[in-house]
């Protein structure tokens, strides 16, 4: 499904813009608000769901409890009050289901931004080498990878894949040759042969794991020295993966620190992500009681991912429709959080506010009142 959506859905939009203006950073770039505009209505749900669910969470927990308790014996009408709680303020999960439906959506953006033209593309084959005397009572198992779409002009993009009719299981002495093709069975190198300047497009084939026990040409043949197992990589250069913008050296570029230097222009995508991030999660908590656990996780969280880049390298292209992103986010956000509430969350949001303003100093801040009254009950009740 990633695939198709990415072939059937992003990349035409991806060449529109390009076709608009030709610079593949600003493609990226109005490409993400495009999909950002796209799922806005489902991601404010999970927006809205969330901060409802901030508000109700201390009322619906203690009101579950009493429920419990109230109908230990009898199950049936537990499950009809309970069923009466969640219709009153929302089932915690409703939040989930947005997020679930535009996930396809989201991987495929990302699969699409990882590849071609914006990167090189890998095409792995995992081999094993059998003696000689075995290979002979293997059934041959063509092997073909996914699918990817190689851009060999600004405006032309084909799928290709690679192969291996007898499949990865080769005898050792053997020499077999890896098919780079269209899905209609074209061969790649006719493609290229095909377009200008395009044995800038001729694979890379090398040896990642197993170096004596197979080698490979430059022309993608593998001869197979001894038993064992091993992995071939082919890599199909990026169009775009060493074009820059703006500050960006290249977009494809991968790795906050190679060759023994560091690359700023990644650091900087780096550090934008994880201010973005943080600049989301603040604009969450607007107008909302202070609450100390959800504050350290705002603050360790972005941290946390952010780092995490650092050791997880990306294309700077991919960090790049990460920061746009994060900044919609951080706008859509703090738009939701200006909206009205219902009646009924409204009334529990400001006990609570007031609660947080009368309470003593170095009383827990979502604990509640020091006279243990929660938000839905009557202000005249006994303390």
């Amino acid at each position: 499904m990633i695939g198709y959506i990415s072939d059937n859905l992003l990349l035409p939009i991806l060449d529109f813009f390009y076709g608009l203006v030709p610079s593949y950073g600003l493609a990226i770039v109005a490409l993400t608000v495009v999909i950002r505009l796209a799922l806005f209505p489902l991601s404010a749900g999970s927006i809205r769901s969330a901060r409802r669910m901030r508000i109700a969470q201390p009322v619906m927990q203690k009101r579950q409890a009493e429920i419990k308790a109230r109908y230990a014996s009898d199950p049936q009408k537990q499950q009809a009050e309970l069923g009466k709680l969640m219709k009153e303020f929302g089932s915690p999960l409703a939040g989930c289901l947005p997020l679930l439906v535009q996930m396809p959506i989201l991987f495929a953006l990302f699969a699409t931004l990882r590849g071609s033209p914006f990167a090189d593309v890998p095409y792995t084959l995992n081999l094993k080498v059998l003696p000689s005397d075995q290979i002979a009572a293997v059934e041959p198992k063509p092997f073909t990878s996914a699918s990817h779409s190689i851009f060999v002009t600004e405006t032309n993009h084909v799928p290709v894949v690679a192969s291996l009719p007898g499949g990865t299981k080769i005898g050792a002495g053997d020499s077999v040759a890896i098919q780079l093709e269209t899905r209609s069975g074209e061969s790649f190198r006719d493609v290229i042969s095909g377009v200008d300047n395009g044995q800038r497009f001729v694979p890379t084939w090398t040896v990642t794991k197993g170096e004596d026990i197979v080698k490979v040409s430059e022309n993608g043949q593998i001869q197979a020295l001894t038993t064992g197992d091993a992995t071939v990589e082919g890599k199909i250069p990026g169009l775009a993966a060493r074009s820059g913008f703006l500050f960006i050296k290249a977009l494809g570029q991968v790795g906050f620190y190679t060759e023994g230097a560091i690359n700023w222009d990644i650091a900087i995508l780096i550090g934008a992500f994880g201010l973005s991030l943080f600049a989301s999660q603040l604009l969450s908590g607007m107008g909302m009681p202070a609450n100390p656990q959800q504050s350290t996780a705002n603050k360790i969280t972005p941290v946390m991912i952010t780092g995490m880049f650092l050791f997880f390298p990306l294309p700077a292209g991919v960090l790049l429709y990460m920061v746009i992103a994060n900044i919609f986010q951080a706008l859509q956000t703090f738009l939701l959080t200006r909206e009205a509430l219902p009646d009924n969350l409204q009334s529990i949001l400001d006990d609570q506010m007031l609660q947080k303003a009368q309470a003593p100093a170095g009383a827990s801040a979502g604990g509640g009142s020091s006279s243990g009254r929660m938000p839905f009950e009557p202000k005249g009740g006994n303390k």
